[in-house]
């Protein structure tokens, strides 16, 4: 199929210029750039006059669920839902029944995307067996079957011992390490941020403490490793204070916010009346305070934060349904994240289009070893 955008104002996330011009389309690749280009009486032609025109998105951080909890969400329908928010690639976290923890469960989600996904789809795979964190996982291995990068999402490695190990085989597999950064013992039975609303509620708090002193750990193991260390869903400031710290050392670590933790407080854990129990606010890590926000959002102005992730994280309505402290974290995000962090990046004057798009595409890329393949969205799937 060919493709003809026309006189849509083109990103080049890759040399940071933009222009008003066509973009001509073969096959999902762009053949060409440039003004008033030839339609081909087969193209089909999308005026743009007045739009963005960017690379396909890249999101280094959902949810598919699959294998094992297709009762929230597939393959199929997660890619869908990318398609539907301008992502041409998803990187989906280990966290499924069974673990994503062999080259063998990789080759088998790879197979089931090429045949179901309406994008593409890679594997950020388990860095210790099961995500039990006591036995280091085929980082090599997993790495010659694909895996893109490695992590225990959903959990934290607490062991520094076995958290040495794995930065040690990461760093030799040229491959990220993307860390849930939360220490067990401060958080066992917290729901929500610790803080005036958890109290109000008589909720279980959850501290910024555990977030950061994880983060503040592995910095230091790495020192003299040199893994690329990757920090998830960043909802403290603290934690962006030793990850700057970190980068102006000249250290390769990089972090990611996401559209929930830029824009909502742990208010909205109490709902409308501010005295109820709202489960759509239950995340892991859980929503802060305004304060928590605004570090966040100058870590991004400043190029601490260089990657924006969704946390895709869809559950069943059931699921949800469950009173405050039962209801599993998380949230879906997929088809609103641009959106959203146009709201919250750009209305807000924190960065300019060509940045967002750039921590939504390059950056990613970058982080996954994913640099040739920045495509414009050229999908009709989530029209289907």
């Amino acid at each position: 199929m060919s493709l003809l955008i026309t006189n849509g104002l083109v990103l080049d996330t890759l040399t940071g210029n933009q222009r008003v011009a066509d973009v001509a389309l073969s096959e999902g690749r762009v053949v060409a750039i440039g003004a008033s280009l030839p339609r081909s009486p087969a193209a089909r032609v999308i005026e743009a006059g007045g739009m963005l025109v960017c690379p396909g998105l890249i999101d280094p951080h959902v949810h598919l669920r699959e294998p094992g909890q297709e009762h929230k969400e597939t393959l199929r329908s997660g890619s869908r839902a990318g398609v539907a928010g301008g992502f041409t690639t998803l990187c989906c976290m280990p966290n499924t029944q069974p673990a994503i923890d062999s080259p063998e469960l990789i080759h088998a989600v790879a197979a089931r995307a090429a045949a179901t996904a309406l994008c593409r789809v890679f594997c950020v795979a388990a860095a210790t067996k099961g995500r039990q964190g006591e036995e280091i996982a085929e980082i090599g291995l997993m790495t010659e079957a694909g895996a893109v990068g490695f992590s225990d999402d959903g959990d934290c490695i607490a062991s520094a011992g076995m958290m040495s190990r794995v930065l040690w085989a990461c760093q030799q597999a040229g491959r990220a390490f993307m860390q849930h950064a939360q220490e067990p013992s401060l958080t066992s039975g917290a729901v929500m941020h610790a803080g005036e609303v958890s109290v109000r509620l008589g909720l279980t708090g959850w501290p910024r403490v555990a977030e950061e002193v994880i983060v503040e750990r592995d910095v230091r193991l790495n020192r003299g490793i040199g893994c690329r260390y990757h920090v998830q869903h960043v909802s403290s400031g603290g934690t962006i204070e030793i990850v700057r710290r970190a980068r102006r050392d000249g250290q390769p670590v990089t972090c990611e916010v996401t559209p929930h933790h830029l824009l909502l407080t742990h208010e909205a854990c109490a709902g409308k009346d501010g005295n109820g129990f709202d489960t759509s606010a239950k995340m892991n890590p859980p929503l802060r305070e305004k304060s928590d926000i605004d570090s966040l959002r100058a870590g991004v102005a400043d190029g601490t934060v260089t990657v924006l992730g969704t946390d895709h994280a869809p559950h069943s309505a059931d699921e949800k349904g469950l009173d405050f402290d039962a209801a599993p974290f998380g949230i879906i995000g997929l088809e609103t994240a641009l959106a959203l962090y146009a709201e919250a990046l750009v209305e807000s004057g924190v960065i300019d289009w060509m940045r967002l798009v750039q921590m939504m595409t390059i950056e990613p890329a970058r982080l996954c070893g994913l640099d040739g393949i920045c495509l414009l969205y050229t999908s009709d799937a989530a029209d289907e």
